[in-house]
């Protein structure tokens, strides 16, 4: 495969991840509201003991978009950065996100496989270069 079309390739994946971690952030943020909403009526109809039971929970709860965040969209924009920008390390770490998103079928899992399809026909490239 020619390298500019490979290039293309790399380009498409990292607008992928791109797309990929907004998605996630907004999914989290929207998480996030809904708890909020879901545990602040609770919280209304709650006597004193419920209270401090809701407001530990509530605590907890609020730091799962967080995670998230920082386990997910941050590692994936990462990744875009090093595809889009072209660095040597971008691939190998758009590989490693990729296998990680092969767990969430389906987008994620075509995700996953693209991101495999591109690593395997970038180390043929590098093969067919090195041997003439």
């Amino acid at each position: 495969m020619e390298t500019a079309r490979l290039d293309g390739h790399k380009r498409t994946l990292g607008i992928i991840y791109i797309i990929s971690a907004a998605f996630t952030i907004l999914g989290a943020l929207a998480i996030n509201m809904i708890l909020s909403l879901i545990f602040s009526f609770a919280f209304n109809e709650a006597n004193p003991e419920e209270k401090q039971v809701l407001d530990f929970i509530t605590s907890l709860l609020s730091i799962l978009p967080t995670i998230l965040i920082v386990v997910v969209a941050i590692p994936t924009l990462i990744a875009a950065y090093g595809l889009l920008s072209k660095q040597s390390w971008g691939v190998i770490f758009s590989l490693i996100i990729g296998c990680l998103k092969l767990f969430s079928f389906p987008i994620g899992t075509a995700i996953g496989v693209y991101a495999i399809w591109i690593f395997s026909e970038d180390q043929r490239a590098k093969k067919e270069t090195a041997n003439g």
